[in-house]
């Protein structure tokens, strides 16, 4: 401020007009001579005459007269407070780059002024050198480069500073910004910016190397240090660059490290980079370790809720352990774990919110530590409201029958995050953003609020594709509605574009081409009658497949007088229990198949004429843990298991179903030995054989039972191990009515068979491996008929890429083994087809499930032509739908 006390005292008189600067001159012979009783704090006091305002050029001079306050004809002290009080103000607007008082003329007791201004340029237009392109908005709105921002030095010094630091903190040690203005001519004061970054290369680290630690090696050490790590040839899922935030992570967990092996007094001493060159540092860390101590007395203080022996289980720690303050900060309150096994989540879990849990150190002789917990429970906890945000489609009584935690029931934190899984178990919401707030907490009256936050996510698919195969064109449109309203159906208002919002699933799948037509209707309701978690299903389906052949030209001949065709209707129930847990389902079904052939001879199936009927009940026991979402489940598990029978007509039956199954055998090595000698049966052995499979198979009688097992386990972060083991039986009640030629396991390939049900075959994927090619041959047709037992085991690790509604994309590699057989009796659970891989997989709510595989398959398969052949190789899977 003095600078502009001065310049109003003496201006500048390289610039001053002549009769301004005479004036001045004037007014300071007169100011020196009375310099005894003149001063900054006792100058004279004037009459302001008027007051000029020069060197603006974007603003208006009556607008800057009227912010300095100053009016013509009041009475102004020169040199005073009055002029101060407007430089300080004027430079507040940080719009000047200089603000000074002149005075041009004095009459008699009038004083006239001009206040010049040098405006700061305004910035016109940024651009930035050295950064993606996609980025530069993000930078912009970061450094708020807006247009019509003031250039001051301060923003050019700013703008390099966070540059700069932005980039260091991602390794990009040797980061360098530039900063560059020039005026812009099409603008009044307007200047364009010049950024440019040269990020150089990441800089990494090539040995850490530790002073003063005797108790634990460096191996061990290092391997705390779980996100700066040495260079080293051959480790790729871990880089070595070095982040100074992830550092100074690294040295807490050092710390911890010595603190889970007793040494609690540890701490490091001292720690420096050493750069060995532009792109490559050292690390020195000095440490102090200190003595090994272990657990003492450990006493409870302040608990009535539960006993100190209930504490100490949950607690695990018992005197003389080895101290670990890393696990007893955990058993206390685990942060990493918001369903964690401590005492913490024991009192949040039965009400107690606002209870309070502290480990205090109350002695600690030679190397034994006494603790003790004091507890303040505070006052049990109950839920007041309960109320929902984000939802604009799905109807509340949907969300709130998911939802555990109800007004004036006792505050639970385990069902709280029950809650946000199961919410985002329905599909309608993105799991990700399920945000559950704590509202209004009243320790006095022990009462809470909670809030949930949700984010709509796409429930409806298209499926729309068209293709070649088989001869023909194959056109497929599939649509599923997963928040269906069935009750809204005639109502034409709730048509946007389909009735939605009651958690229903509706789904309507059409397939056709020359040689096949595949029609699937399915609907279910999670909650039949509204009050309590009952699954309904009902579906319909019908397939029909004409025999194809090629003429001499070499085109594909369609027969639709000769064709087989399935019929098929299901409904089931499912019901959620309480027991062992109420993760448990229930599930009843009953499905009935009617199997029609018409001429249909092809070697597949045991006759070519007449039907086969199917009536099964299925019963099934399944428990899923796996969450939040279920598009990429982080913890938990998912199995099932299925026992599907049918009733045993052969012991109502008065046929010889022995003698039935011994001719066709006979006729079936009739027919390979005749196919041997270029010959073929008789046409009567031919209907004979047919007439012997139709009366054994006229009613399906078997038994099938099928395990399918998911384990979620969290490595770090979100990198997910998926554990997989699957086993299916198909059993015959009756050895002398043989296996059903139905229902088989055709295992290898991509899996996408399995929505296929052309003789009621399960599709099993082992990826590495052609579709159906680990399906055993029948010794005496040499055809693949299906197998009778399967088992499969994988091994999958994924990534996420993204998690956003609009596409979540996830990597993943994987190992699988598995393999089939047509007979129990051959089964062996070890001697398995091996595959390897990587594969993509991305979900966008309105197409589902798309992904891509790249298998190797370690063995031979199955099929006679590839005896001899080797490994299968490389082999290349898409895969489409719902298969997670």
């Amino acid at each position: 401020m003095e600078k502009q006390a001065n310049k109003f005292i003496s201006g500048s008189s390289a610039t001053l007009p002549l009769k301004r600067l005479l004036l001045t001159i004037a007014f300071l012979l007169t100011a020196l001579a009375n310099a005894q009783d003149i001063s900054y704090e006792n100058g004279k006091t004037y009459i302001l005459g008027g007051i000029e305002v020069t060197g603006l050029q974007s603003y208006n001079e009556q607008t800057v007269k009227t912010y300095t306050g100053l009016r013509e004809g009041q009475p102004i002290t020169i040199p005073g407070d009055e002029i101060s009080e407007v430089i300080n103000k004027l430079w507040g607007l940080e719009l000047f780059s200089d603000v000074s008082f002149y005075i041009t003329r004095i009459e008699g007791e009038e004083i006239f002024l001009e206040l010049n201004i040098l405006e700061r340029p305004s910035l016109s237009k940024v651009t930035f050198y050295g950064v993606k392109k996609r980025k530069v908005d993000d930078l912009v709105n970061d450094t708020d480069l807006k247009k019509g921002k003031k250039i001051t030095e301060s923003l050019i010094s700013n703008t390099r500073n966070y540059l700069e630091n932005k980039y260091k903190k991602q390794g990009f040690l040797n980061a360098r910004v530039t900063i560059a203005t020039s005026a812009d001519t099409s603008q009044t004061n307007a200047r364009n910016m010049v950024i440019n970054v040269n990020k150089g290369d990441r800089v990494k680290v090539k040995d850490i190397v530790f002073e003063g630690n005797e108790k634990l090696s460096g191996g061990k050490l290092r391997g705390a240090m779980k996100n700066t790590k040495e260079k080293k040839l051959g480790r790729f899922w871990k880089k070595s660059k070095y982040i100074e935030a992830d550092y100074q992570e690294d040295l807490k967990s050092l710390i911890d490290k010595y603190a889970e092996n007793g040494y609690r007094d540890a701490r490091v001493l001292s720690d420096s980079i050493e750069r060995i060159g532009d792109n490559k540092i050292n690390i020195r860390i000095a440490v102090e370790e200190g003595n090994k101590y272990y657990f003492g007395d450990i006493d409870f203080v302040g608990n009535s809720v539960y006993t100190d022996r209930q504490l100490s289980q949950v607690l695990g720690i018992k005197k003389g352990d080895t101290y670990n303050g890393v696990l007893l900060r955990k058993r206390i309150a685990d942060d990493t774990k918001p369903d964690g096994e401590d005492i913490t989540n024991l009192y949040q879990n039965n009400g107690y919110l606002f209870s309070r849990i502290n480990p205090v150190e109350v002695s600690a002789e030679k190397d034994t530590i006494d603790f003790e917990i004091r507890i303040i429970e505070g006052k049990e906890t109950f839920i007041n409201r309960v109320t929902i945000g984000g939802n604009e489609v799905t109807n509340d009584h949907v969300i709130y029958r998911e939802i555990r935690t109800r007004p004036g029931q006792r505050y639970s934190k385990e069902d709280i995050i029950r809650t946000v899984r199961e919410l985002g178990q329905l599909g309608f919401f993105d799991p990700e953003q399920i945000k559950p707030t704590i509202d209004n907490p009243n320790p006095n009256e022990g009462t809470v609020d909670l809030k949930l936050d949700l984010v709509k996510s796409g429930s409806s698919q298209v499926e729309l594709q068209g293709g070649y195969g088989g001869g023909g064109f194959i056109g497929t449109l599939g649509l599923s509605f997963n928040n269906f309203s069935i009750q809204n159906l005639f109502n034409g208002e709730a048509y946007k574009p389909v009735p939605m919002g009651d958690g229903q699933t509706f789904a309507l799948r059409l397939q056709a081409s020359r040689t096949f037509r595949v029609y699937s209707l399915n609907f279910s309701e999670p909650w039949l009658g509204g009050r309590k978690p009952v699954r309904f299903n009902l579906s319909l389906s019908r397939t029909q497949q004409f025999l194809a052949s090629f003429n001499n030209s070499g085109r594909v001949q369609v027969d639709k007088n000769q064709q087989f065709s399935i019929t098929g209707i299901s409904a089931g129930l499912a019901k959620r229990v309480q027991w062992p847990d109420d993760f448990f389902t229930i599930s009843h079904a009953l499905s009935y198949q009617l199997y029609n052939f018409q001429n249909y001879r092809t070697g597949l199936f045991n006759f070519g004429n007449g039907q086969s009927n199917s009536f099964a009940y299925t019963f099934g026991i399944s428990r899923s843990s796996a969450g939040p979402g279920f598009i990429f489940p982080l913890t938990g598990s998912i199995f099932e298991i299925t026992a599907k029978f049918t009733p045993p007509y052969s012991l109502f039956s008065n046929k010889d179903f022995s003698g039935l199954k011994e001719r066709s055998e006979e006729l079936n090595e009739l027919q390979v030995e005749r196919a041997r000698l270029g010959q073929s049966l008789t046409p009567e052995e031919q209907r004979e054989l047919e007439q012997v499979d139709q009366e054994r198979f006229r009613w399906l009688e078997y038994y099938k039972i099928k395990f399918k097992g998911d384990w979620y386990s969290r490595i770090v972060g979100k990198l997910v191990l998926r554990t997989n083991a699957e086993f299916g039986f198909l059993g015959a009640y009756n050895s002398e009515v043989g296996k059903v030629p139905f229902e088989r396991f055709f295992l290898g390939g991509d899996g996408l068979g399995r929505n296929f049900t052309l003789d009621g075959r399960e599709v099993i994927q082992l990826r590495g491996y052609e579709n159906n090619s680990l399906t055993p041959v029948d010794p005496i047709t040499q055809q693949q008929e299906g197998g009778i037992v399967y088992n499969k085991y994988s091994l999958e690790l994924r990534y996420p890429l993204t998690l956003k509604p609009t596409a979540s994309i996830y990597a993943l590699t994987f190992m699988e083994a598995g393999n089939s057989f047509n007979n129990f009796t051959d089964f062996n659970p070890f001697a398995l087809r091996r595959s390897a891989g990587v594969g993509l997989r991305i979900f966008m709510p309105a197409f589902g499930l798309l992904g891509i595989d790249f298998g190797y398959g370690f063995d031979e398969d199955l099929r006679p032509q590839s005896a001899g052949q080797g490994p299968s190789g490389w082999q290349t899977h898409f895969i489409i739908g719902q298969q997670f």
